[in-house]
């Protein structure tokens, strides 16, 4: 069975205010979105499921839609706050998403085998698709997921800081701990974080987390399970949410393996404006290496 991508798009309507302004980075006009698309098709990926907000959905449909008509099959889910909720009466005053590990979990019914999820706004790189293809096809099971390490070197910012998952990993090399570090930044030749945790000082080799994950189809029944939990525990807090990192925290805690895959690609996203002069030069880079068309569907 071909994998199936799964996008995390239901965020990006309060970044950008309209799906019709999501913004264009390729010479032919390409989001972030359509080059993980296109590296996904040419991965082996069957299907592309994307997470949005039902009011975004015309707007959506008739951005992608003609693109990827016979090129991969797609499905649209809707990321709604009473959704696999069990019954749970949530506070009125509530509007906040539940986060990314219920995002996922929206996507349950359009998912029949193993999958990848990733931000929408990411540039992961062909590579990282190929290797999270390979996984999901030979190694992925219920009790073997994976997540792409990057090297932290290859996802900073030239703008300012950037905070990211730093992935701890066990004696064999698999994922035991993601730690969120904030305000890391390169100075003085050297990578470093301040906030106030050690080490301060960071190697150029430090595997990180650009949520990108691989599952395989029995994510759901355990994400469910640990949702409805949540719920019991924080679900009356206004701003909780149940992120995918939970998940797989717990994941690993019951003696599930979360494989490390790494990766040559390098990664790229729009923390600051000023980083999308930077994504438009580093495409045009691999335009003109030939990793990419000049225009992904014509």
């Amino acid at each position: 069975m071909k994998p199936t991508l799964v996008i995390l798009a239901a965020g990006m309507a309060s970044r950008y205010g309209s799906m019709k302004q999501v913004e264009g980075f390729g010479p032919a006009g390409e989001t972030i979105m359509d080059y993980s698309i296109f590296d996904a098709i040419r991965a082996g990926f069957g299907k592309v499921v994307f997470i949005i907000r039902k009011e975004f959905a015309d707007n959506f449909k008739t951005i992608f839609e003609p693109k990827l008509k016979n090129r991969i099959e797609t499905a649209y889910v809707y990321q709604e706050l009473d959704l696999f909720t069990g019954g749970f009466v949530r506070p009125t005053e509530r509007t906040r998403p539940w986060g990314t590990a219920h995002a996922v979990l929206c996507a349950k019914e359009s998912v029949s085998g193993p999958f990848a999820v990733i931000n929408a706004d990411d540039f992961y790189g062909h590579n990282a698709f190929e290797n999270a293809a390979t996984f999901l096809q030979v190694g992925c099971d219920a009790k073997n997921f994976a997540i792409v390490g990057y090297d932290l070197v290859r996802t900073l910012s030239e703008h300012g800081t950037v905070n990211r998952g730093i992935c701890g990993l066990d004696h064999e090399g698999r994922l035991a701990t993601i730690t969120e570090r904030i305000n890391i930044s390169k100075k003085n030749g050297k990578i470093v974080s301040e906030d106030g945790k050690e080490p301060t000082e960071l190697s150029d080799r430090t595997r990180v987390s650009m949520n990108f994950w691989c599952f395989d189809i029995s994510f759901f029944a355990y994400t469910q399970n640990l949702f409805t939990v949540f719920l019991q525990e924080h679900g009356s807090e206004l701003k909780s949410e149940f992120f995918i990192p939970i998940v797989a925290d717990q994941f690993i805690k019951e003696n599930g393996k979360i494989e490390v895959i790494p990766t040559t690609s390098l990664w790229f996203g729009v923390t600051y404006k000023e980083d999308a002069a930077f994504v438009q030069e580093s495409l045009q880079k691999l335009i003109k290496n030939g990793e990419y068309p000049d225009n992904l569907w014509a």
